[in-house]
């Protein structure tokens, strides 16, 4: 195929992903899903919007030193502060971009904007030039791009182009459109704006319809060549375009799209899984491609054609996405060496000897309480462990659960806060609610208990429960994970995260200031 077949993947699951309230990662989480990408074959990691806070600007500064075959990429708004500090961040990257926006729509320019049509275009321009003045890569996105004007469309992108961009994006911020109509705007927009051949042109499509990979294919086969997505389909509301999805319907249905990407899809699954680990969203047993129940069959009608034929009732294989990653089952023999070289094929690289052997202490503790250890305990055991080995100012030291049926549920906890060990009592409805009480009866936080969430991360009964518990203050949100073999002694961990991340200030927190 020509180099205009293949479709540029741009993952935003670092910026736009984790605009998801409680989706919030540290610099060394996103460093970790950025190298995951990176394997996959990413041609464009947004790895955060640098002005947004100390934290993201360390975030990017950190993926841009780091990531060396994928171009990285910072957000900007078209302000100079903005654009200055997204060119600082991305300074050692070895192919950086930097991705400046401004809404475009009647109702963002008068309301939010507060700038006639004129202005925005005028600003969009001296935006555009200053990041090419500071980056040879430059993007330029109109903000609510579904709902704005087409003849307005033409002279701002027109303008851009002519000022230095090379990639012009058209998000659909609110999800708003409609695939046909999606799909006729992105080709009035390639046939009558003059110099379109001299731009890549891009979607980024939100999902508040359910429809952000259907408006991304129409838009592909009407000329895009840039999507914009992330893993799965995490982001703000009802999240983004789902990159697996997307890049599964190009490799399977290349006969009727007829365009291809570089993505190494073997990885796709295990990238979910890291996504999942450290946001603590699960993912839905029936989703698409990365679901637990996406390869499975359990009509009668269907498992036997499957075995007589795999294409009767299936379209690709699971392998091609990574399903079949899974074939070294880790036990409690398994040595260091072992350990340290499977956690470097599911691309997990640990920061020091110290990291690793904290890993390895807990692997072997968890090899005793289960007799096989898969792929997915150990992303949960890394995560927990960086987790834990962050500064805490609660750790758990002891839990005591007694439930009995016709009783009331009591829990008994020990908790080293700053150096002290606290202990308390409480009752509950359950044992988890009595657990969380007996928490914040020495805690004394005030959050309130947003989302409590359960997941099996293998199969059998001797699984490893992870648990995401949500809590906010303030108006601030943030997402606690715990994993362990005990159900119970994960949702106290999960919960003492949480309050750990509240306690820390910003250091998770993201401010939700962009959107594109």
């Amino acid at each position: 195929m020509s180099s205009n077949d293949r479709v540029i993947i741009f993952d935003t699951t670092l910026r736009d992903g984790e605009q998801s309230p409680g989706a919030s990662m540290t610099k060394e989480e996103k460093l970790r899903i950025a190298k995951a990408l990176e394997r996959m074959r990413v041609d464009v990691i947004e790895a955060g919007f640098a002005i947004a806070s100390p934290g993201d600007f360390d975030a990017v500064k950190a993926i841009a030193d780091s990531i060396k075959d994928s171009t990285v990429c910072s957000l900007s708004r078209a302000v100079d502060a903005d654009i200055e500090r997204a060119a600082e961040a991305l300074r050692g990257a070895n192919s950086g971009r930097i991705h400046t926006f401004i809404a475009t729509s009647p109702i963002h320019m008068q309301y939010k904007l507060r700038m006639q049509p004129d202005d925005v275009i005028t600003q969009a321009v001296h935006a555009v030039k200053h990041a090419r003045n500071l980056c040879a890569d430059v993007e330029f996105s109109c903000e609510d791009a579904g709902r704005s004007e087409i003849d307005f469309l033409c002279r701002i992108i027109e303008a851009a182009i002519d000022a230095g961009a090379r990639t012009i994006n058209i998000p659909d911020t609110v999800g708003y459109a409609i695939p046909h109509q999606y799909a006729e705007t992105i080709r009035l927009l390639l046939e009558r704006i003059p110099n379109a051949h001299k731009a890549v042109f891009s979607v980024h499509c939100h999902n508040d319809l359910g429809l952000a990979v259907a408006n991304s294919l129409a838009a592909v086969v009407t000329g895009a060549r840039q999507v914009e997505c992330t893993i799965n389909g995490l982001g703000e509301r009802a999240g983004n375009a789902a990159l697996e999805e997307i890049v599964m319907a190009i490799k399977t249905r290349q006969d009727l799209l007829g365009v291809h990407t570089n993505i190494d899809t073997t990885h796709i699954l295990s990238a979910s899984r890291l996504v999942s680990g450290i946001t603590g969203f699960p993912v839905q047993p029936n989703k698409a491609i990365v679901g637990a129940n996406a390869f499975a069959h359990e009509s009668g009608i269907h498992q036997d054609g499957v075995l007589k034929h795999r294409e009767t009732y299936e379209i690709m294989s699971a392998e091609s996405v990574g399903w079949n990653a899974n074939k070294m089952v880790m036990g409690k023999h398994s040595g260091r060496a072992a350990f340290r070289a499977r956690l470097e094929e599911l691309g997990i690289q640990l920061a020091s000897d110290a990291e690793l052997n904290a890993a390895f202490t807990r692997f072997k503790e968890l090899a005793d309480k289960k007799h096989e250890i898969f792929d997915e305990d150990l992303q949960a055991l890394v995560t927990d462990t960086l987790a834990e080995e962050a500064p805490e100012h609660y750790k758990l030291v002891c839990l005591e659960v007694a439930s009995k049926t016709g009783e009331v549920p009591e829990a008994r906890i020990v908790l080293n806060v700053a150096g002290h060990e606290h202990s308390a009592r409480a009752q509950g409805s359950g044992p988890v609610d009595a657990s969380f009480k007996a928490i914040e009866s020495i805690a004394g936080s005030a959050a309130s208990l947003q989302l409590y969430s359960v997941n099996a991360i293998t199969e059998g009964t001797d699984s490893q429960g992870e648990v995401t518990v949500r809590l906010e203050k303030g108006g601030r949100i943030v997402n606690g994970n715990g994993a362990d073999t005990d159900i119970l002694v994960a949702s106290a961990k999960a919960y003492i995260n949480a309050l750990n991340l509240m306690q820390a200030g910003g250091n998770k927190a993201h401010p939700q200031v962009a959107s594109v």
